[in-house]
């Protein structure tokens, strides 16, 4: 069993584009976010490319892929065809495959990797054979596990949204927490990379970082909530310096 000493943050953007889909600007800016989040620390970004393209645009794909060689870029992806071409066409460092229906407000549970088994393999042979990190986003469940590993995925990402849906410190939520450290502990003795990610935020997020065998943490909805508070009081006063300034 693996110990790692270092975990990885994944800043997902996908909501600095919503805010910009509401009102079809050209802003906020997704890549200004990618590089606020890297200057934060960020180990990496997360993007989500729907079908019904709500948020994240291919555009916004394309400017991260020239923008900087050095970035790593997780894209999160649908099973399609069309996903898969988009996903050859830009090669990201990794893609996720995750489970999209178009009436969600967010990804709800873990793509079914024992029913899809056969295509799955399909796309994780062809993302890998362009040098592609292949993950696999499933619910903490021994079958899904052992079927991601057995159709080539060297890294799942485990779905800790049963998990964010209790109170800190509730029964309920340690109860998750215990079947997300055994289903982690599983996947590691498999030889599985282990990320997690899905409803984390700033107060139930540190026991899912304890776990010593999780990689990376992927978490956006939360820090981008967290910087309207945080950041809206220095936008306002930069605003206001701009239009008295003007005046006078």
């Amino acid at each position: 069993m693996s110990s790692k000493s270092k975990i990885r943050l994944g800043v997902n953007i996908d909501h600095i584009a919503t805010v910009r889909q509401a009102r079809g600007t050209d802003y906020p800016s997704p890549l200004m976010a990618a590089k606020l989040a890297e200057q934060g620390g960020a180990d990496g970004i997360t993007l989500h490319i729907r079908e019904d393209r709500r948020h994240i645009q291919e555009q916004d794909l394309h400017q991260l892929r020239q923008d900087s060689a050095t970035r790593y870029i997780n894209l999160e992806m649908a099973l399609t065809d069309e996903m898969l071409e988009m996903a050859i066409k830009y090669r990201p460092q990794a893609c996720c495959i995750v489970p999209e229906k178009r009436e969600e407000l967010t990804t709800e549970g873990g793509l079914d990797v024992v029913g899809y088994y056969n295509k799955i393999t399909r796309f994780v042979n062809e993302l890998s054979a362009h040098q592609i990190e292949v993950s696999l986003f499933i619910d903490p469940i021994e079958e899904q596990i052992k079927a991601a590993q057995e159709c080539g995925a060297p890294v799942i990402e485990l779905h800790t949204g049963e998990y964010s849906e209790y109170s800190v410190g509730s029964d309920l939520s340690h109860k998750e927490l215990e079947r997300l450290q055994s289903s982690v502990a599983y996947a590691d003795n498999l030889g599985l990379v282990v990320n997690a990610g899905h409803g984390l935020h700033y107060e139930n997020v540190q026991p899912i970082a304890k776990i010593p065998q999780i990689n990376e943490l992927n978490i956006g909805h939360s820090i981008v909530a967290e910087a309207l508070m945080i950041g809206f009081k220095e936008a306002v006063q930069r605003m206001h310096q701009l239009i008295i300034t003007a005046r006078t």
